[in-house]
């Protein structure tokens, strides 16, 4: 069972930055293992429905951005850690959620989070105006 550990949201003003960490442990039950697996990052915000936020390749040679934060996040991954990060710049208030990591069922990701078997608990993010 993979087990992972969301941390680094916080309270931030509009323009400010903050980086989340997402710790695995554990194997999947398919035996795949963490470095070899697809990681995401989604968002929730109330009321609204969970959403894509960024992924990663296994490699970390791939990744891909939700048009929402294209320019402003970037995902990167240390597998030597078993860690993925989210760096998130030029906050914005919209950017209010809880975000959540999750690991893929590939070594490629998607931006559905049915592809993503195991999620962290979340850590809540807010921007204030």
């Amino acid at each position: 069972q993979v087990q992972l550990v969301e941390s680094g949201g916080g309270l931030v003003q509009a323009g400010g930055s903050l980086r989340l960490s997402c710790a695995a442990s554990g194997r999947a039950a398919s035996g795949r293992a963490y470095s070899n697996s697809a990681m995401g990052w989604f968002r929730q915000a109330p009321g609204k429905e969970r959403e894509f936020v960024a992924g990663i390749s296994w490699s970390g040679g791939g990744t891909g951005y939700a048009d929402s934060v294209k320019g402003r996040f970037t995902i990167s991954r240390d597998n030597a850690k078993n860690t993925v990060y989210l760096q998130m710049n030029s906050l914005k208030p919209e950017d209010t959620a809880v975000y959540y990591c999750a690991v893929g069922r590939s070594s490629w990701f998607t931006s559905d989070g049915a592809t993503y078997d195991y999620w962290g608990q979340g850590t809540q993010v807010t921007v204030s105006s």
